[in-house]
């Protein structure tokens, strides 16, 4: 676990925007210990969640310790078959061994049901939830030539890819978000699709060919957020993480995971869920399909915010009651 004083000196990585004090001679106490995998978008979550900590708490001290996981390890197996928890279960064991106060993840990698001993202390306001294309060509979707080679590793963006773009090849790459922009330059495929959120928090707005339509590329469960996660007895650090916490983020997280939940907790077949606040009211658009495409399912349903767990069984009927049962129990076989 290699470990990295936060606030870093001025000049020693661009992360660092402000802040540039060494923290020995601070007043703030014994430094917070996150958690975070070892990419530069990871840290770029942790600077998040620690710039929104100290902005109530100025005088927190922090330190970065990274993890490898066991999905950053293994750059080959398929991703759908390796389990659940793959980018996060390293981290919370951290957690639980009190190495760690708490640990930053993407909400999408997390499993719906989490570790014993350890919760969501808080998810962060959401980034832009939807999926991007880039390319070598910068040409939307549609205007891809046929063959082009489009690369992912996720089961739904693939199955969604020959719904809406069948002129294409989808073609299976993986690494962290500058290894697969690489890739996707001609290395191994002609383009590939991205999720909005990280490649805004890295800066790299500039290579996106098109923000794709989540009502289209429905997103997955929690893309887009950040999620704080903390030891359950440890009220001192939930104290702190309530302040940052957002309602309704935590309202559209909740009615998604609990979708997909009810879909046997880390359905690896093609699924999407997506949930809005509006006012008191939440809509959330629910997508599932076969690996191939060939069959897909897509509604809406809404109702009261501060009951997303309603809501997630409501969405769950719809998908049952409109011809989607096979969908599900292919999902739960999948599980087994």
């Amino acid at each position: 676990m290699a470990k990295t004083a936060w606030p870093r000196p001025r000049g020693t990585n661009p992360l660092t925007t402000s802040d540039s004090e060494d923290n020995s001679g601070s007043s703030g106490g014994p430094a917070i210990k996150v958690g975070s995998r070892g990419s530069a978008l990871a840290l770029i979550q942790d600077h998040v969640v620690i710039n929104r900590l100290k902005a109530n708490s100025p005088a927190l001290n922090f330190e970065v310790d990274t993890v490898r996981t066991r999905g950053d390890v293994d750059q080959t197996s398929r991703l759908a078959g390796m389990g659940l928890g793959i980018f996060v279960k390293e981290l919370e064991q951290e957690l639980l061994d009190g190495k760690l106060d708490i640990a930053v993840h993407s909400l999408k990698d997390m499993p719906t049901q989490l570790t014993d001993g350890l919760v969501l202390g808080a998810v962060l306001a959401r980034e832009d939830p939807r999926d991007v294309l880039v390319n070598r060509h910068n040409c939307p979707l549609d205007g891809l030539p046929p063959g082009a080679k489009i690369g992912t590793s996720s089961p739904r963006r693939a199955a969604q890819l020959k719904k809406y773009a069948p002129q294409v090849e989808v073609v299976s790459i993986r690494g962290n978000v500058e290894t697969r922009l690489r890739k996707a330059q001609g290395e191994e495929a002609d383009g590939a699709i991205l999720a909005a959120a990280g490649m805004i928090r890295l800066g790299l707005q500039d290579q996106v060919a098109e923000y794709l339509s989540t009502s289209q590329f429905v997103p997955p469960p929690g893309q887009g957020i950040l999620a704080v996660e903390a030891r359950a007895d440890d009220h001192r650090m939930l104290e702190l993480l309530s302040a940052i916490n957002d309602a309704d983020t935590r309202y559209e997280a909740t009615a998604e995971r609990a979708f997909l939940e009810k879909l046997g907790g880390g359905c690896s077949i093609p699924v999407g869920a997506y949930a809005q606040c509006v006012e008191d009211i939440m809509v959330m658009t629910i997508y599932m399909s076969t690996e191939d495409g060939e069959k897909n399912f897509t509604t809406k349903v809404r109702g009261l915010k501060r009951d997303p767990l309603q809501l997630a069984g409501d969405a769950y009927l719809a998908l049952v009651e409109q011809g989607g049962a096979d969908l599900v129990a292919a999902a739960r076989a999948n599980q087994g």
